[in-house]
């Protein structure tokens, strides 16, 4: 499980996340789904009105937040938005280069810039066709 994300609404949406190193398929989906399902009624985790499980992958364009995902997805091109400017900017699209000593380091047309993980508000893969 990489992420959950609760929604209230028109319906209430619990979606959970998943992945694992050689990706995630539509029956890994399924039996994670079903296995959980089982779990969350039995247990009665999600008092009140209906609501509705999905279980799917990050995505290609994954959110990012762990230590580790900066380093899995070196080499690949990421959208990092900061909550305080890092060298005068708030945003930066580059190449991932790994994560060391709570930085994130991210390859901004040829130069590395490292920016404290605590100071990311949002950052995510960009899809490359």
């Amino acid at each position: 499980m990489v992420d959950v994300e609760w929604k209230v609404g028109k319906q209430r949406f619990l979606r959970v996340f998943i992945d694992k190193p050689t990706g995630i398929s539509h029956s890994d989906c399924q039996a994670v789904s079903e296995q959980l399902s089982v779990l969350l009624d039995v247990e009665d985790v999600v008092p009140g009105p209906a609501y509705v499980l999905e279980v799917s992958s990050p995505g290609l364009d994954r959110k990012l937040t762990r230590p580790a995902e900066f380093e899995r997805f070196a080499g690949r091109k990421a959208r990092i938005s900061m909550n305080e400017p890092v060298e005068s900017q708030a945003f930066f699209e580059g190449r991932l280069a790994g994560f060391a000593e709570g930085r994130v380091k991210i390859d901004v047309q040829g130069r590395i810039i490292e920016l404290p993980l605590a100071g990311i508000r949002k950052a995510q893969l960009v899809v490359e066709l």
